[in-house]
């Protein structure tokens, strides 16, 4: 099965019935090429950051950006590929959220292992901060991620202390 495929997106046609360029098609069978467990890894990888960067209803310029280094960092894409990730895992995040944020995340820790649980926390941790400033609802989103993926609450507070000085409710009290 294809990232696309996975993702629903199988099949459409770029808006207007524009063709798709010659990149574009160059990217899509880049990423068509991976092993379906890597690409429903690096699918999953994606959801859950566009899942925080969209916990607040706005997907920020920084945010986007962050989330385009952590796939290809943790991807190891290049990064017209890492930008196609991104906006495709933005949009499925924007449509199908509600409905789709558990089913992603528990196929993330199905394909994955406690350190690299830890690790996407901390990659959410940083997304969030990338405007400076963790907020609430993000920080209450990072957790739940947290819970479905059977990281503990000494551990979730353990990572997330790395980033207490980020942290809006914090911020407050000062």
């Amino acid at each position: 099965m294809s990232l696309f495929e996975w993702l629903g997106l199988q099949g459409t046609s770029p808006a207007g019935g524009v063709p798709e360029s010659e990149t574009i098609r160059r990217i899509i069978r880049a990423l068509d090429a991976m092993e379906p467990e890597r690409a429903r890894y690096l699918a999953s990888f994606a959801f859950i950051l566009s899942r925080v960067a969209n916990a607040d209803l706005d997907i920020s310029e920084p945010e986007t950006h962050e989330m385009e280094c952590q796939v290809m960092t943790w991807g190891n894409l290049p990064e017209e590929q890492a930008i196609l990730v991104v906006q495709i895992a933005k949009h499925q995040s924007r449509l199908f959220g509600g409905t789709e944020n558990f089913s992603v995340t528990k196929l993330y820790k199905e394909l994955t292992q406690p350190a690299q649980r830890e690790a996407l926390l901390h990659c959410l941790f940083a997304l969030s901060a990338a405007d400076d400033s963790v907020s609430v609802v993000e920080e209450n989103e990072i957790w739940k991620i947290a819970t479905e993926l059977g990281i503990t609450h000494s551990e979730y507070v353990a990572i997330r202390t790395a980033y207490r000085d980020k942290r809006e409710v914090l911020r407050k009290l000062q």
